[in-house]
C-alpha cells in the first residue's frame, strides 16, 4: 500500500538516528537494536500518547546504557493517523526495509490488531504499551506480543464497581464505534449487570472524527439514566465531560463515569470541569520515591506533557525488552520476537515506573491498580498535582483472570 507523505516522512527522517547521545559511548561495530514507535503524533490521541511516548523510548534506552552491554540501540518514530491500514503499511515497512526489531505503543486497538498479525508473520516483537482491548490477550494474544496498557476488563471493574458501590445503579453508555469502545461496553454491561444494576440504553458514535456529543447526551438524559458510561478516552472523552457540564447534567444529579482516562486529559479538562471525576490507572507520577525519581529525570524532555500510563507502559516495556536483549544476545533477539517475548515473560520486571512486576503467559502485563480522583482546585499545589489515590488493588485482582481469557497459548 502506498504510505501518506506524512507517515514516510515522520519514519524516515528518524530511521538513522540514534536515541540519546550513546553515539560517542557504542563503538561503531556494535550491533544495533532498532524500536519503532507506531503512534498518534497528530490526532486525539497525541497527548496521553504520541509524541511523549516516543520520548519514553528513548529515555529507557537512554537510562539501559545498551552500549554497556554491547550493542546500540535505535528508536524511530511514524504516525498510523488512526487508519489500521496505514499502520499496518508502516509495520511491514519497517520490518522488510527499514530493519526494525520491535515495534512499541500502537495506541488503537485495531491498528494492534493488524500490526499483530504482520509480527507474528515476522516473527517480531511487539510491545502493545497504547492499545486497550482485552482480547488482545483473549481471544487475539499472540506468542510475539505483550500487553502493558490498562485494558477494557481494568478500567470498568476499577471504577464501575467504584460508582455501583456507590448506588450508581441505572446507566447509558456512550461508545466510540469500534473494537476499543465496544470492548469496554461488553466489560462494563457485563459487570453492571453482575452487580445488581442495568443499562437503560447506548448510543456509539462515529470513531475518528465526531466532535459533538449533544445528542447522546440528550438520548441519555431522556432515558433516565443517573450514570453516564463512557465507553471512550482521549479527546472523545473530554468533549462528553465538557459538553455535559454545559448542559447541567450534574444539577441533575447524573454522572459521568469514565471507563479509561489518564492525567492527560485530566489537566486538559481543567480541575475546575473535571473535579471529582474517577479515572482507572496504573500510574501516577507522584505515587511513590521511584515513580517521582523517573519523572524527575523525564520531565525536562516534555514540560508541557508530564507522564501519563501509557508513556510510563512504554518505558517500562522498553527497558524490559533491552533486558532480554542483554541477556540472550542481540543476534537470538533479532533472530524470534518470540524468544524475547518468552523471556520477557519468564523473568520479573522492576523499573521506577512499577518497580516490581511481571508478565504473564497471556502477554498481560501485571502490575498493581489505582483508582484516582480528580483534584479539588483547592486541593492542588502545583500545575500536574490533579489526583487523589482514593485506592489500590493488587495486580491478580486489577486484571482479568487468567483462566476467563481464552488466549490460545494457555494450555488447559
Amino acid at each position: 500500500m502506498n504510505l501518506s507523505r506524512r507517515s514516510a516522512l515522520v519514519g524516515g527522517s528518524a530511521a538513522l538516528g540514534l536515541a540519546g547521545g550513546l553515539t560517542g559511548r557504542a563503538r561503531a561495530a556494535d550491533p544495533v537494536i532498532r524500536i519503532g514507535v507506531l503512534t498518534d503524533l497528530s490526532g486525539q490521541y497525541r497527548d496521553n500518547s504520541g509524541p511523549t511516548t516516543v520520548l519514553a523510548a528513548k529515555q529507557a534506552v537512554e537510562d539501559f546504557n545498551p552500549s554497556a552491554h554491547g550493542f546500540k540501540a535505535e528508536v524511530i518514530s511514524a504516525d498510523h493517523q488512526q487508519k489500521p491500514d496505514v499502520g499496518a503499511g508502516i509495520a511491514r515497512q519497517w520490518f522488510d526495509v527499514n530493519g526494525v526489531d520491535v515495534i512499541a505503543d500502537v495506541n488503537n486497538t485495531a491498528i494492534a490488531l493488524a500490526v499483530g498479525r504482520i509480527a507474528n508473520e515476522k516473527n517480531k516483537a511487539l510491545l502493545m504499551t497504547g492499545a486497550a482491548s482485552v482480547e488482545l490477550t483473549g481471544k487475539y494474544c499472540l506468542p510475539q506480543t505483550v500487553h502493558y496498557a490498562p485494558d477494557t476488563w481494568f478500567g470498568p471493574h476499577l471504577t464501575g464497581s467504584a460508582v455501583l458501590k456507590d448506588g450508581g445503579k441505572d446507566w447509558y453508555l456512550i461508545i466510540a464505534d469500534y473494537t476499543f469502545g465496544h470492548s469496554l461496553e461488553a466489560a462494563l454491561s457485563k459487570l453492571i449487570k453482575d452487580k445488581g444494576g442495568r443499562v437503560v440504553g447506548s448510543s456509539a458514535y462515529p470513531f475518528p472524527g465526531t466532535t459533538d456529543y449533544s445528542s447522546y447526551l440528550v438520548a441519555a438524559q431522556t432515558s433516565g439514566a443517573k450514570v453516564i458510561g463512557l465507553c471512550n478516552v482521549g479527546g472523545d472523552m473530554e468533549n462528553c465531560i465538557k459538553q455535559a457540564a454545559e448542559f447541567g447534567l450534574a444539577q441533575q444529579g447524573v454522572r459521568m463515569a469514565a471507563m479509561l482516562g489518564f492525567i492527560t486529559e485530566a489537566k486538559s479538562l481543567g480541575l475546575q470541569t473535571a473535579q471529582g471525576l474517577l479515572l482507572p490507572g496504573i500510574f501516577y507520577w507522584d505515587l511513590n520515591d521511584r515513580t517521582r525519581a523517573f519523572t524527575k529525570r523525564f520531565v525536562p524532555k516534555t514540560p508541557d506533557n508530564w507522564p501519563s500510563d501509557l508513556h510510563a507502559a512504554c518505558y517500562s516495556a522498553v527497558t524490559h525488552y533491552l533486558k532480554s536483549v542483554a541477556a540472550m544476545g542481540v543476534d537470538k533477539a533479532k533472530a524470534s520476537g518470540t524468544d524475547a517475548i518468552n523471556w520477557m515473560k519468564a523473568n520479573p520486571s522492576d523499573d521506577d515506573c512499577f518497580g516490581k512486576a511481571s508478565i504473564r503467559a497471556d502477554g498481560r502485563f501485571m502490575t498493581a491498580g489505582y483508582l484516582f480522583q480528580v483534584k479539588k482546585p483547592s486541593e492542588s499545589k502545583s500545575t500536574w498535582d490533579v489526583f487523589n489515590v482514593l485506592s489500590s488493588v493488587p495486580a491478580d485482582e486489577a486484571f482479568r483472570p487468567l483462566s476467563e481469557g481464552g488466549c490460545p497459548l494457555i494450555k488447559s
